[in-house]
């Protein structure tokens, strides 16, 4: 078979042992803009398979040697993408539904029409190209991992790494802490990405965004007519997660009604749809994610003891990134590298002020925050390097205010100029009084007064 790069989705490949036949469709096919090519019978129409990359196949059933169905099984068990539809002017419909059931693409009856033949084929060449890019972008992401893998350098990262490395292949529940946009669910999906669940659903929820009167339709399903609005069934994200991990979000969030019954799914491994008589045997891995201290939850009784000890049998703290000194610049750097490709333009260099600029910033909304700024820099940067005047404003305010935060001289100040105010009032404004309070001079106290802007 041709490479998915080389495919030619307008080569048609006409299977026939009348040649008058093969001849009219050839016609009909090039005044249709295909290129065609022919075979006598199912054995020299693998042949063709073999040595060249085809759009589509149109084969007839009744051949000598080898027959359209024999073709058909053959072509698809030596794993054949190409679409094959099959031709027959003994047609009936149950002949039509046998080649269906076999995996040809289409069926049509001679003697027909040379626009039903064109419009079949443009069908075939539609999936055949989808499925096709499909692959293609399959294959991008496999070469492309910084797309599904985490970026880091920093130390407190590599030993949050091993940890999900080690757990990733079994079947153990794990709860991921962490604050917000530290990057739990993308640690979620390496850990199913890893597991031995990697070719089933990896399902994720937001506990917080699920309504507590539907969080239970929303997780089981439920049956048609089960309440006002339930017109069909509808499976919920237990049964869609099946075989491979559900993603829980924020599940400190859940209801507490509600935790009762995940717990009992969870420990028997079946769920009753809401509406349902019957159970249904269900197998999934649950890994959760909480900005919250749920230790502290099940303390004060808004999170269920038993069910926290059913979720944290591995417990992983992601740390925020304040805390990831290495991994700041690593960050900045792959997302200004993944925007400038997306947008078609050269990478700018961080200048070594808006590194430190970076590097001296809290970060409260961790790498979400981080991705977010770098965007926003890259609208005003329209050089080859990123200066600080291109970092987004609200950085630069966050990082003056919390420098005032930490500077003990300002501490000192305000602190100062509190006691300054509070002893005038409680003095009815007599300043010597109020020096004498303060224990300082009465000049000394004018100095302050005015060196504070302080008139009362």
């Amino acid at each position: 078979m041709g490479s998915v790069e080389a495919a030619n989705l307008n080569r048609v490949l006409v299977v026939d042992d009348e040649s008058a036949m093969r001849h009219m469709l050839r016609l009909v096919l090039e005044r249709a803009g295909f290129d065609c090519g022919e075979a006598v019978d199912g054995a020299a129409a693998l042949e063709a398979l073999q040595e060249q990359d085809w759009g589509a196949v149109l084969c007839d059933i009744r051949m000598p040697e080898m027959d359209g169905r024999t073709f058909l099984r053959r072509a698809l068990e030596r794993g054949s993408e190409v679409p094959i539809i099959m031709m027959s002017a003994f047609g009936t419909i149950d002949t039509a539904v046998e080649c269906l059931k076999l995996g040809a693409f289409d069926y049509i009856s001679k003697p027909f029409k040379p626009d039903e033949v064109v419009l079949t084929l443009r069908k075939a060449q539609e999936r055949l190209r989808l499925r096709r890019e499909n692959a293609l972008l399959r294959q991008e992401l496999a070469r492309r991992p910084e797309e599904q893998e985490m970026v880091f350098r920093d130390p407190a990262m590599e030993s949050v790494l091993e940890l999900a490395r080690r757990v990733a292949p079994t079947p153990s529940s794990v709860l991921i802490y962490g604050e917000t946009g530290t990057g739990k669910e993308l640690l979620a999906r390496a850990l199913h990405r890893h597991s031995l669940r990697r070719e089933r659903p990896f399902v994720a929820v937001n506990c917080g965004a699920i309504s507590p009167g539907l969080a239970e339709s929303e997780f089981f399903g439920h049956v048609r007519g089960a309440f006002t609005g339930a017109e069909q069934n509808r499976a919920g994200l237990f049964e869609a997660a099946h075989g491979g991990t559900l993603f829980l979000d924020e599940i400190g969030e859940l209801p507490l009604e509600m935790q009762p019954k995940l717990l009992r799914v969870l420990q028997e491994g079946e769920l009753r749809p809401v509406g349902g008589t019957r159970a249904r045997r269900i197998d999934v891995r649950i890994i959760g994610a909480t900005a919250r201290d749920l230790g502290r939850e099940v303390e004060e009784g808004r999170f269920r003891r038993d069910l926290f000890y059913r979720l944290a049998v591995v417990e992983i703290s992601m740390p925020p990134l304040r805390d990831r000194g290495a991994d700041i610049a690593l960050l900045a750097r792959h997302f200004l590298q993944r925007i400038a490709l997306r947008e078609n333009r050269p990478t700018p260099e961080l200048t070594e002020e808006s590194l430190r600029s970076l590097q001296r910033y809290r970060w409260p909304g961790n790498v979400r925050e981080l991705a977010n700024f770098m965007e926003k820099a890259m609208i005003f940067c329209r050089s080859e390097h990123l200066s600080v005047e291109d970092l987004p404003a609200e950085l630069r305010r966050r990082e003056r205010r919390e420098n005032e935060e930490f500077s003990l001289k300002e501490a000192l100040a305000r602190l100062e100029k509190e006691y300054l105010r509070k002893a005038l009032r409680h003095c009815g404004g007599n300043r010597t009084q109020a020096a004498r309070l303060l224990d300082i001079s009465l000049r000394n106290l004018q100095y302050k007064l005015k060196e504070y802007e302080l008139d009362l």
